[in-house]
């Protein structure tokens, strides 16, 4: 098991023929949660940064892979884990099956932002910061709301934002930031293109 390099993980993407809506979230997840690593590791934290980058660029491959695949019908975020285990890359697992907003709707969720790690934290972050590009997590919010009116009552809504809102707290009190300072390392473009090969691929 080995965690991937960043054409490793481009190539990994793109053999799922991602579309570009698709590939643009991935590429913006997987910079800001770059940038947020960055951040920890110039102030002297201790992150693996290939883990984050790599969690961040595969962390919706579950919504890519055919119908017939096991690995659709689980539950988003697992499936993508599941997937990245069968291709060798188990200890992604965690960080990425950490990361969809309906995580902070279970159960376990205070426990999860009590006790995940740094590395899941910082991913799980830069994915309520993506939608096809940086945003204020507000706006993310305010489009989930949009694409899935009635997904949740307004209890659960309003205990999810609030969770959202206390790790995003929680990662910028850590890496002494303010949200609106957030930014991207820009490493995605370079990555796809040397896995693809000269394909084109969307910015």
């Amino acid at each position: 098991m080995t965690i991937p390099d960043r054409t490793s993980a481009a190539s990994l993407l793109l053999s799922l023929d991602p579309p570009t809506w698709h590939l643009r979230h991935s590429r913006a997840v997987a910079e800001i949660a770059a940038w947020l690593a960055a951040r920890a590791v110039g102030i002297g934290m201790t992150v693996d940064r290939r883990l984050v980058e790599g969690a961040g660029l595969l962390h919706d491959v579950d919504k890519l892979v055919p119908a017939a695949d096991p690995v659709a019908h689980l539950p988003h975020g697992v499936g993508s884990a599941a997937w990245l285990a069968g291709q060798g890359h188990a200890e992604l697992g965690p960080v990425v099956a950490g990361h969809p907003v309906t995580r902070l709707a279970g159960d376990d969720a205070d426990r999860w932002l009590r006790d995940a790690t740094f590395e899941e934290c910082m991913v799980a972050y830069a994915d309520k910061r993506a939608g096809q590009r940086l945003e204020p997590m507000a706006a993310r919010f305010a489009s989930w709301a949009r694409r899935y009116p009635g997904g949740w009552d307004a209890a659960t809504a309003i205990t999810v934002r609030a969770r959202a809102e206390r790790l995003e707290r929680g990662v910028c009190a850590r890496l002494d930031i303010d949200p609106a300072t957030v930014g991207r390392v820009r490493w995605t473009g370079p990555a796809l293109g040397r896995a693809g090969a000269g394909r084109e691929v969307a910015s």
